[in-house]
């Protein structure tokens, strides 16, 4: 009878190997982690409360910081929890759900800064026509595609997403034993094995199971 096997979790790749560079490691994201979240939330907090900041300047401002605090969120905290405790183990549905977070808060980043371009234009080089361009109704529109623009992104990644995991499906239906580049993968001991996540998305190596 044929075995087959599923992807149930995979081990990143480590930052150090010593347990003092570990936590090295964790204090160090910690910091940045909460610089960032103490950055970003008073930025939101001036331009939410203050109404002289009500512009279209800080208007997208407060939406970068907004994008800068989920995009930070998406990886930090599962970092600083391998690194604490000594693991490196990711669920499958973790993963993806990383990459979905990470791709759309990413690609609406980058459409805002096209817009924060554009408004730093029309300040300089129009300004008479600055009220006129840059309205509340026009801030509020191109606001929403930047937000909309990562959740097609994202839409984007599912897609390939599901053609990998059918790809890598076919792929883990096997009989008997797989040998990998210089390791091996026992289905007849246990059958959900976990799967090192490679720097390429080429091929995926098998970890010893016992």
């Amino acid at each position: 009878m044929p075995n087959s096997s599923s992807i149930s979790e995979f081990l990143l790749l480590a930052l150090a190997d010593t347990r003092q560079l570990q936590l090295l490691h964790f204090w160090l994201l910690l910091g940045i982690y909460l610089a960032a979240l103490l950055g970003n939330g008073l930025i939101s907090t001036a331009v939410a409360c203050d109404h002289r900041l009500h512009t279209p300047m800080y208007f997208f401002l407060l939406n970068l910081a907004l994008l800068d605090l989920g995009c930070i969120s998406t990886t930090l905290p599962k970092a600083m929890a391998n690194a604490l405790w000594h693991t490196r183990a990711i669920s499958y549905a973790g993963c993806a759900a990383q990459v979905f977070f990470f791709v759309f808060f990413l690609s609406a980043e980058y459409f805002l800064l096209t817009v924060m371009s554009y408004d730093r234009y029309v300040a300089i080089c129009k300004p008479l026509h600055y009220g006129t361009l840059l309205g509340s109704r026009a801030c509020a529109s191109m606001a929403a595609a930047a937000w909309g623009t990562g959740t097609q992104q994202k839409f984007v990644c599912l897609c390939c997403h599901v053609l990998l995991s059918v790809k890598v499906e076919e792929q883990l239906t096997y009989a008997g034993v797989v040998q990998g580049p210089g390791t091996s993968c026992n289905t007849q001991q246990q059958p959900r094995c976990p799967w090192r996540l490679p720097l390429t998305a080429q091929e995926f190596h098998p970890l010893i199971c016992v």
